[in-house]
């Protein structure tokens, strides 16, 4: 039964979701009678390309009616506090919104980013939490403040299918950026890499240590070359400060080192590694043209298993509705 989808744990066996990831992509339409007369909502308080487009055609594939709502684009203005006196812009609850969104459809998909400035609120998943209380609909995250896991099933199936070895070395690595940016990628591709059967490595520059929760255990080796030796996948990703060691630097940039940029040379140290990234990318930045571009980049089938990961999440919800 799962009525929620945030963690590797909600979607049980890995072993056995893999194996239904490859059912689904070896026939998508098969299961079209489970979504018959149902309807996916899907909100967005963000902007998307990959969630979007993979999420509605993954419910279309299942036989789905689907509803997509842009918060901030023809919508009213939700306010998200409780206890504040709404004589602003916002002229609508998310107290009233959530119950009557749940009113018009059998599953709910969120995506929320993370505001970067109180850690607390981000941490505690305060709005994606409003609607698993309040809607009375299963929730799925098209990612949350903290979390993105329909992109690290794909990642996982996308490197189940391109592994050679039957426990790849997988490396998630930093990377520079302009902007600052959530940690909800990373955090949810060390939680689904930490549960799959691979060696996992972490490295990035000292203060961006991701939250215990998402990483417990693994190795983190902040010697960047040495931790690429010997790869098989190279996730590339960056993220703001997590504020893990100073709450006080959470969502800040503290690192511009563009030694960090995945160039020919950072891969030249793999075994002849994929290059991975959730995308969208900013090249020169989190990767240089020639290695993204290259036929080892894995970025495009990737973004394809999208649509896999979304499908067999939502084909398991419809199934315990």
């Amino acid at each position: 039964m799962m009525k929620t989808f945030f963690h590797v744990e909600d979607i049980g066996n890995l072993n056995k979701a893999i194996e239904e990831a490859k059912e689904v992509k070896a026939n998508r339409y098969a299961y079209q009678n489970l979504g018959k007369n149902k309807t996916l909502l899907m909100i967005f308080f963000n902007n998307s390309l990959r969630t979007r487009l993979s999420t509605q055609k993954a419910a279309m594939n299942l036989g789905m009616n689907v509803i997509v709502l842009d918060v901030n684009a023809g919508a009213w203005k939700l306010e998200t506090e409780r206890g504040v006196i709404m004589d602003g812009d916002k002229s609508e609850h998310l107290l009233e919104a959530i119950p009557v969104m749940g009113c018009y459809c059998d599953i709910i998909a969120v995506r929320s980013f993370a505001g970067l400035t109180d850690r607390e609120f981000d941490y505690a998943e305060t709005i994606v939490n409003q609607f698993v209380k309040y809607s009375g609909k299963p929730v799925v995250a098209m990612e949350t403040a903290t979390v993105h896991p329909l992109q690290a099933f794909a990642d996982l199936i996308t490197i189940e299918e391109h592994k050679q070895t039957a426990r790849p070395k997988v490396v998630l690595t930093w990377a520079p950026h302009c902007r600052a940016l959530p940690q909800a990628v990373p955090n949810s591709f060390a939680e689904w890499m930490n549960a799959a059967d691979v060696d996992f490595v972490i490295t990035h520059p000292e203060g961006y240590e991701l939250d215990p929760r998402f990483v417990d255990g693994v190795q983190v080796e902040y010697d960047q070359r040495k931790a690429l030796e010997g790869a098989d996948f190279v996730y590339a990703k960056n993220w703001s400060c997590p504020g893990v060691k100073n709450p006080s630097n959470y969502g800040q940039i503290l690192s511009k080192d563009m030694g960090w940029t995945i160039d020919s040379e950072h891969m030249s140290w793999t075994n002849n590694g994929r290059f991975m990234h959730c995308l969208p990318v900013r090249r020169g930045l989190i990767v240089t043209d020639d290695v993204i571009e290259d036929e080892r980049s894995l970025v495009i089938p990737e973004a394809a298993n999208r649509e896999i990961s979304a499908e067999v999440v939502l084909k398991r919800v419809l199934e315990s509705l």
